[in-house]
């Protein structure tokens, strides 16, 4: 079939298996590029499919030379009808790691269910025996508590009172205003219980039980701070109370890794497109402009370049891994200079529908968004007829 883009609002419909395979392919060659690292040698990655944990992945497998095991929630194709990005980009991903001799292997299926954490622990006993490396990049909008089996669902939205300020519709350029109203009652603790730390602790508690983590084990989550100008409805708002719960539980689960040597670190990483950051009121326009100033100076970076340089310059240096006053990783260290954050500010104030294109990165943004579904790259014939249905290799769920 012939697939292209096929919109409803800010979510893609369509998804394009040969430009997600270039995705991968452009990711890998990246970290190849940049040489060998000196890391984790197994590694468990929670959230594998996209983004940060994709990129993960990569960077375990193809800088580390890592066996992986990845972790994820994925719609496979049927006739006529396209796989989610996500699918795709993992059955390219176990093809590379396959060609390159690497232990690759996957589950689909609810990481937050029972049935798929044991389902992983008895393939890293039967394969791998131990992971020195667990990732956890989740980044769904509902969970089904495993203990309650109630359903919980995050919102984004303020806290005390209702937000307003400029945000841009990516695909027409427009800049308007737009309120939020705040949360109400059950909001703050349905979005924690979703996006908080309560299900990372328990996968590492059903790792350490079985003996699955080696000694000296790290495990990592991801969150976000960002600037002034999203605060009140992103960091100080219901998801940045679930993301202090995160932050949280990384000191918690320390603790209990104390008898192996383990750690676990929140990594706060930089502003990127993603499916879901596209709907999120305000972010879309900070980020064209971030991306205008961040590519200016030279230090844009994308999800691959981001955990290239974690896993390279933070984690596995051999030294003390550095972090922030509240224990925190901050690769988003280039995004947050003062001189970035400066200059972003003020074309904040300036930024309207009719110069956005000219003092922001809308192009950019854009293209990175097609980008997330396999649309958009260079040397991928978007005319040529492909089959829907491509399987991952390994698959287990």
């Amino acid at each position: 079939m012939i697939i292209e883009p096929r919109m409803r609002g800010f979510i893609c419909l369509t998804a394009h298996p040969t430009g997600a395979a270039q995705n991968v392919k452009n990711q890998i060659e990246y970290v190849k590029s940049k040489g060998v690292i000196d890391g984790a040698k197994k590694v468990l990655v929670i959230g594998a499919s996209t983004g940060f944990g994709l990129s993960s992945r990569i960077t375990s497998a193809f800088g580390c030379d890592a066996a992986t095991i990845g972790v994820f929630f994925e719609k496979p194709p049927v006739a006529g009808k396209t796989a989610s990005p996500g699918w795709y980009n993992s059955a390219a991903f176990e093809e590379e790691a396959h060609k390159a001799g690497l232990y690759a292997k996957s589950i689909n299926g609810d990481a937050f269910s029972k049935e798929i954490k044991q389902q992983t622990l008895e393939l890293i006993k039967k394969d791998i025996g131990q992971v020195d490396l667990v990732i956890y990049s989740l980044a769904s909008p509902v969970r089904q508590h495993p203990e309650t089996g109630v359903l919980h669902r995050s919102v984004l939205k303020p806290i005390g009172d209702t937000f307003s300020n400029k945000t841009v519709d990516f695909h027409t350029g427009k800049v308007s205003e737009i309120s939020i109203e705040p949360a109400k009652d059950g909001d703050i603790e349905n979005t924690v219980t979703v996006m908080g730390g309560e299900d990372w602790a328990m996968w590492i508690e059903a790792l350490k039980k079985e003996n699955l983590l080696a000694p000296d084990a790290l495990t990592l989550a991801y969150s976000y701070i960002g600037p002034e100008v999203t605060e009140a409805v992103y960091r100080k708002g219901t998801i940045g109370r679930a993301k202090d719960h995160l932050e949280a539980t990384a000191f918690s689960i320390t603790d209990s890794l104390k008898d192996i040597g383990g750690k676990a670190y929140v990594s706060v990483n930089k502003a990127l497109v993603t499916q879901a950051s596209s709907a999120i009121p305000v972010i879309p326009l900070y980020i064209s402009l971030l991306y205008k100033v961040m590519k200016e100076e030279g230090v844009h970076e994308g999800t691959i370049e981001q955990m290239q340089r974690l896993y390279q310059e933070h984690l596995y240096t051999g030294k003390p891994i550095p972090t922030d006053d509240k224990g925190r990783v901050r690769i988003d260290d280039w995004e947050m200079r003062d001189d970035i954050q400066e200059k972003v500010a003020a074309l904040w104030q300036q930024a309207d529908t009719d110069n956005l294109s000219a003092i922001g990165d809308l192009e950019g943004y854009s293209k990175d968004f097609y980008n997330l579904f396999g649309f958009d790259y260079q040397g991928v014939d978007y005319k040529a007829d492909v089959n829907e249905i491509v399987t991952v290799a390994s698959i287990e769920s």
